[in-house]
């Protein structure tokens, strides 16, 4: 049985969609797709507050910009850059080509084939996401891709020197100082200055997400994002003070953030619930984290862990804390979710920063049908197939001769028949009347 000793409304992809927003991101759209980089100039001066003649920085500014920083801050981003690429690589490592033959002479395969351009948009606003260039860039590196586009905005006027350091240590080919709608649609579209890419990566606010929505077409997209999502499952045993932390922890992402805790144990929901109102005063993001709790969090109280797995997979969160004396069992009780966090000594927090899987990852419930970002995205996983075996062609194209009439597709028979023809000796009426018709064509000229 649930018992809900806070609860709050669910979210959905409906709820990220306003018509102001989509308004306001349709026209700068199309603003850039007809005026390029003059109309980027102008919500660049309006949004970002920077007239520059050139967004991009050049190789010696970007030096200059990261010798502003302590030897410490570029030694962690090394650091935790290199957690990423390990685990990315032995991802890519895994995803083999294949080539079977499955009739004599007959070869199916596929190849995976990076695109040959990606853009990695990093955001900036009140908190600079440094660690989404390692997300973004690193990944599609270690995914073969040759050409890795990167923008960020300046923050209150200011360059994000530590941003610019990881885009620039990631790999990132280019680089802009440019943020919001303007920085996706530049990517998409392409203008004078920018070539267009073919897939475009990272988080953003609702601006950037709903640019990124209504491009996905024109361009490939990682996913649809929506607000950073924390679910947590804990038994009798889990502490109540690290349950508090974590949720908020994720709650400071933005005021609309959905932090939930599913317990089995009363007392560990209701101490966990008195933590988080002694912490939150103090919280130096309360004006995130606050309104995140108390609109969106929610304390679910369950019989038995399966209960606990069965709500967690109905909610299908982004990321999953699992608390309990076995916390390895979520491997395969549960199926919906973007990334699992086993133990208390796992924290969401790692995944965001430092532990080097990808913290881009599904919201919204989208976790029920994909996965996060990793190398696998900026791959095409693309077929081919030959035949090199008379015999073989002349079979199969009998069998499609027949299988295609079944769905009156004449035209694909004739495929079909024309194979068994040439190396299967068939006869058939309708190649006897056009080769007629060709002889007799040829004669009267």
């Amino acid at each position: 049985m649930v018992r809900y000793l806070k609860q709050a409304p669910s979210k959905s992809f409906a709820d990220t969609s306003h018509a102001d927003v989509a308004q306001r991101v349709g026209q700068i759209i199309e603003e850039i797709r007809s005026e390029g980089d003059a109309a980027v100039r102008k919500y660049a001066e309006l949004f970002d507050r920077q007239s520059l003649d050139s967004f991009r920085l050049s190789d010696d500014r970007i030096e200059e910009i990261m010798g502003t920083l302590d030897q410490q801050v570029i030694d962690d981003i090394v650091f935790v850059q290199e957690q990423v690429r390990t685990f990315a690589q032995a991802q890519r490592d895994s995803m083999q080509d294949v080539e079977i033959e499955t009739l004599p002479g007959v070869f199916l395969g596929h190849r995976h084939i990076p695109v040959r351009a990606a853009g990695a948009y990093v955001p900036g606003g009140k908190y600079p996401l440094t660690a989404s260039a390692h997300m973004t860039i690193i990944t599609a590196k270690v995914a073969g891709v040759p050409r890795v586009v990167a923008c960020t905005p300046p923050i209150r006027g200011e360059i994000p020197a530590a941003t610019i350091a990881a885009m620039k240590l990631a790999g990132a080919d280019e680089i802009y100082l440019l943020g919001g709608v303007q920085a996706v649609a530049s990517m998409a579209l392409g203008t004078e200055s920018i070539s267009r890419v073919d897939m475009i990566a990272g988080p953003g606010n609702a601006y950037v997400a709903e640019a990124k929505r209504q491009l996905f077409g024109e361009v490939g997209i990682d996913l649809f994002a929506g607000p950073t999502e924390i679910l947590i499952i804990a038994d009798d045993d889990a502490d109540p003070f690290v349950i508090a932390v974590d949720l908020l922890s994720q709650a400071e992402h933005g005021p609309d953030s959905p932090a939930i805790l599913v317990t089995t144990s009363t007392e560990v929901a209701r101490e966990a619930i008195e933590h988080i109102e002694r912490i939150l005063p103090d919280m130096p993001t309360k004006d995130f984290a606050e309104p995140a709790w108390r609109n969106w969090g929610q304390v679910i109280v369950v019989d038995d862990l399966e209960e606990a797995y069965s709500v967690a997979d109905q909610f299908a969160a982004e990321h999953v804390q699992v608390f309990t004396l076995d916390p390895s069992a979520a491997l395969t009780k549960m199926h919906n979710y973007g990334a699992l966090f086993l133990g208390e000594d796992t924290c969401v927090s790692y995944g965001d920063k430092v532990i080097g899987t990808n913290h881009v990852l599904p919201t919204l419930g989208a976790a029920r049908y994909t996965g996060g970002l990793w190398v696998g995205k900026y791959l095409k996983t693309v077929t081919y197939q030959t035949i090199e075996n008379a015999q073989s062609s002349a079979e199969l194209g009998r069998v499609l001769g027949r299988a295609a009439r079944v769905e009156l597709f004449e035209g694909h028979a004739r495929s079909g028949d024309v194979r068994a023809w040439r190396h299967g000796g068939e006869q058939f009426e309708w190649i006897d009347r056009a080769l007629a018709r060709t002889t007799s064509a040829g004669a009267t000229r």
